[in-house]
């Protein structure tokens, strides 16, 4: 959901400090005593809900020892220590300045976390699950020492202090509260989207403050897409073309637990949720999920008629692929994963017709995942076995725009072509420093 995904951070599901330094005379940690393990196992779940390990941990890292590099706007940031070592991590931290941190947004210190931390979205966890990841991340987790990094945001946009005005302006405090009139399911998919899964951290866009558009349906912004960090973040709604309107409640459940379906395959951002979060969710919650994802009403997409599936005129260009240069491409590198009928074999090798990603105003995301391909999608511990790799070094940036503008008109797609200019920039952006 998050997808996809890996603005502030890949993933498409971001998440920054709680720092760091405890101070002389600090209180003692929870981990002075024994723990309740049946907390602690409750702790570990809800941290997986929430995502917790894509962005605190680093690849090759420690588990939640921070380190991983994010880029924002303003310049990139480091994820921090989240262990529970009390020099470098949060093991001094009490109950009451964990709470805070997670959901205010305010470190033990008293600065404040920059908003890629999705504080907004957890300030509706309620105080039983604050207490239970408490209990995790204090007795579930090893202590590693690992010294924090600083930002390289530079003065005087690395200043802490303008952020207590953005949550006196955009952080609506409270946990969630059930809605009258719908059912136990619904809320709790609700509360599930809207606080520890921080769906709409991705899949939202952002206003000018960079702040979410809505934090729960009652906006019309919610959960409509949005481009982050060299991806577009797929919408989410009922909306018929480019959301989740064609999919199925057995659509939607079968990508959560493994991250394609006859429909789309997972990538960018969005493989490192499916890894680490949503194919651990029990069966309840899968279905309380899709329950409130499919009760979302349409907004947004691509402005076209609702898609229908027509492979003629797409396969009689397959068949004199001289003809056209975009056609060329696609015969020589993608025809034997994505077919001539462009269905793919799903859930496999991900289908381009009709395709919600494909039919995006948005074509970020296609030649990011063409450029540089995705990672692997492991399921039960089992690898994909055919994860998309990337043409960065075998196709130029016209060769690109040749067959992403073919896809997106063939087979009765009908998206916008994507220019050689387009391929360049993001090009640029996503290689610089491979």
């Amino acid at each position: 959901m998050k997808n996809m995904l890996k603005g502030l951070g890949a993933a498409l599901c971001v998440a920054l400090p709680f720092l760091a330094q405890a101070p002389a005379g600090a209180a003692t940690p929870a981990n002075a005593g024994a723990a309740d393990q049946a907390l602690v196992q409750r702790g570990a779940y809800l941290a997986q809900l929430g995502d917790c390990a894509a962005c605190h941990t680093a690849p090759k890292g420690k588990p939640f020892a921070g380190g991983l590099p994010m880029n924002t706007p303003m310049g990139r940031i480091y994820v921090t220590n989240i262990t529970p070592d009390a020099q470098t991590g949060i093991g001094g931290y009490t109950e009451a300045d964990f709470a805070r941190a997670l959901r205010e947004g305010v470190a033990k210190d008293g600065h404040n976390l920059y908003p890629a931390m999705p504080y907004p979205s957890y300030a509706k966890v309620n105080d039983g699950d604050v207490k239970a990841l408490y209990a995790f991340f204090m007795h579930g987790v090893a202590p590693v020492q690992q010294a924090n990094r600083e930002s390289d945001i530079r003065w005087p946009l690395n200043m802490r202090w303008p952020l207590m005005f953005w949550n006196m302006a955009f952080l609506e405090k409270g946990p969630y509260r059930d809605k009258p009139g719908k059912d136990v399911a619904w809320n709790r998919g609700a509360y599930l989207v809207q606080g520890l899964g921080h769906c709409g951290s991705c899949h939202t866009p952002r206003g000018v403050g960079f702040q979410e558009g809505a934090l729960d349906e009652s906006g019309s912004a919610f959960l409509s897409g949005a481009l982050l960090d060299g991806w577009f973040a797929s919408n989410l709604t009922g909306e018929h073309n480019t959301g989740l309107g064609r999919w199925s409640d057995e659509d939607l459940r079968t990508f959560l637990k493994t991250g394609a379906n006859r429909h789309a395959s997972a990538f960018g951002a969005m493989t490192s949720v499916i890894n680490n979060s949503t194919q651990a969710l029990n069966d309840q919650d899968v279905a309380a999920v899709s329950k409130y994802l499919k009760s979302l009403p349409p907004v947004g997409g691509n402005g076209a008629p609702a898609y229908t599936y027509d492979p003629q005129a797409t396969k009689v260009s397959l068949d004199r692929p001289a003809n056209d240069a975009g056609a060329r491409v696609y015969a020589a590198y993608c025809m034997h994963c994505h077919g001539v009928d462009g269905r793919g074999f799903a859930p496999m090798l991900a289908p381009l017709a009709g395709n919600p990603n494909v039919l995006a105003k948005d074509a970020s995301s296609l030649i990011n995942v063409t450029l540089n391909g995705t990672g692997d999608l492991v399921i039960n511990g089992v690898p994909s076995p055919f994860p998309m790799p990337g043409f960065a070094a075998v196709l130029d940036d016209k060769q690109i725009a040749d067959v992403l503008s073919f896809v997106r008109a063939g087979w009765n797609n009908g998206a916008p072509a994507v220019a050689a200019a387009e391929v360049a920039k993001l090009r640029q952006s996503t290689q610089a420093g491979r």
